[in-house]
């Protein structure tokens, strides 16, 4: 492979130091917790404005709490679409370093190179450090983006946090305006490509000895609550062919779903949640709740998986005798990847000497409610111990991270709006 020329280790080195000191404010000493709007979030939020304004862009913020920083374009082209890039700041509790916040700093080490070297491109390069994505705060998802987006639900202005303060008291407690959230999205046409840059939270890139690759689509999910209701009975009396035994039932429900979703490679379904409420060591189990995620490239697969599911869980529930109530609790189609900007990414890690992967993403990310308003894009980067993400042991190498930003740096030099 090419060896990475300096500039580029620079911007990696810069990416990482940054994502380092974004690490520092934290709501919980010890542990990465940065959820939306809290004093440590705000002080982020600043960092990356300050950030931004070295590398010479002019920064603003939205309503959401977005921050928004503009790398104007060469003289004559300031009207054009803009390349748009970035991620999320806010974090998991006790998440990691990179998730999310590599997507800002990043694109944001490469601009600042380029505003070294006086460049400038024929389209305006803007960065959005999106204030939430992830729903930990007021359990509700991509508030950053869907702002962005022009989809954001006004409603959950009024879900509450587990301290029993709004939304809307939290958003005017920071200095924003929550009626003038509507106002913010982005109107069609101000945005030629949406391009997130992102670890990839999995372990393919890291088992193949690759350091980025392409993302074909962010998966769609399929997400339900269950409750099933058995007969409680004593564990020394009742005997095995009279049990109508809930966590029986939802146990193999469990192995059903594993077998079904270990068909084909890009499906996959989990049961993350599984209780026996009010259970006892000595006391058959009559009421036991569980989850289900099932989450595909291809929607007629996960689709299909469902539909399968469903019907093994009447089955199950006929043959066990228990009562099954399944909610719904999520629903998300697939997000296709942009097939020209596929072909860019691709040329340009083949371009940096690497070996082109596809693959596609199974979490959702801020491109998905971006799909709406331009063509988007991700480029995924390895990540270490295993792939683990949402977890302190995330981790990322430097060269990497070098690597990600001489990929990315062709990807903008070459774009044509």
């Amino acid at each position: 492979m090419k060896a990475v020329p300096e500039p580029f280790q620079q911007a990696g080195r810069q990416a990482m130091q940054w994502a380092q000191q974004l690490a520092q404010h934290t709501e919980s000493p010890g542990m990465l917790t940065r959820t939306y709007l809290t004093p440590q979030h705000q002080a982020a939020a600043a960092a990356l404005a300050r950030w931004m304004e070295e590398a010479g862009m002019r920064v603003r913020r939205d309503n959401a709490g977005n921050v928004i920083g503009r790398y104007e374009a060469a003289p004559g082209h300031e009207s054009a679409p803009s390349f748009v890039t970035g991620s999320h700041f806010d974090t998991v509790r006790n998440g990691g370093w990179y998730d999310g916040n590599l997507g800002i700093v990043l694109p944001l080490a490469c601009i600042a190179r380029w505003h070294r070297q006086g460049q400038r491109f024929a389209f305006p390069i803007e960065v959005i450090g999106f204030a939430e994505e992830e729903g930990v705060r007021f359990k509700a998802t991509l508030l950053g983006s869907r702002t962005v987006a022009g989809t954001f639900d006004q409603a959950v202005l009024e879900n509450r946090d587990s301290d029993g303060v709004t939304m809307r008291a939290a958003i005017r407690a920071a200095g924003l305006d929550p009626d003038g959230i509507a106002a913010d999205a982005w109107q069609p046409g101000s945005m030629a490509a949406f391009v997130e840059v992102h670890i990839e939270q999995g372990p393919l890139l890291l088992n193949e000895d690759l350091p980025v690759g392409v993302v074909t689509a962010i998966s769609g999910a399929s997400r339900f609550m269950a409750e099933v209701h058995g007969l409680a009975g004593h564990a020394g009396t009742v005997p095995m062919h009279l049990r109508r035994d809930a966590a029986m039932a939802a146990a193999e429900i469990g192995l059903y779903i594993e077998r079904r979703c270990s068909i084909k490679p890009e499906l996959v379904g989990t049961m993350g949640l599984l209780e026996v409420v009010q259970g006892a060591a000595n006391v058959v189990p009559g009421l036991a709740s569980f989850s289900i995620d099932i989450r595909a490239e291809d929607d007629s697969d996960r689709l299909a998986a469902v539909a399968d599911v469903k019907a093994e869980i009447d089955r199950i529930a006929a043959r066990r005798q228990v009562q099954l109530a399944l909610r719904q609790t999520h629903e998300a189609a697939s997000v296709p990847c942009a097939p020209r900007l596929q072909a860019a990414l691709a040329q340009s890690i083949a371009a940096a000497g690497w070996p082109v992967r596809h693959l596609p993403s199974g979490a959702g990310h801020d491109a998905m409610a971006l799909a709406g308003l331009a063509d988007v894009a991700m480029l995924f980067v390895r990540c270490g111990n295993g792939g683990i993400s949402h977890h302190p042991d995330e981790t990322m190498t430097e060269a990497d991270a070098a690597i990600a930003a001489q990929v990315f740096s062709h990807l903008v030099e070459q774009f044509q709006p």
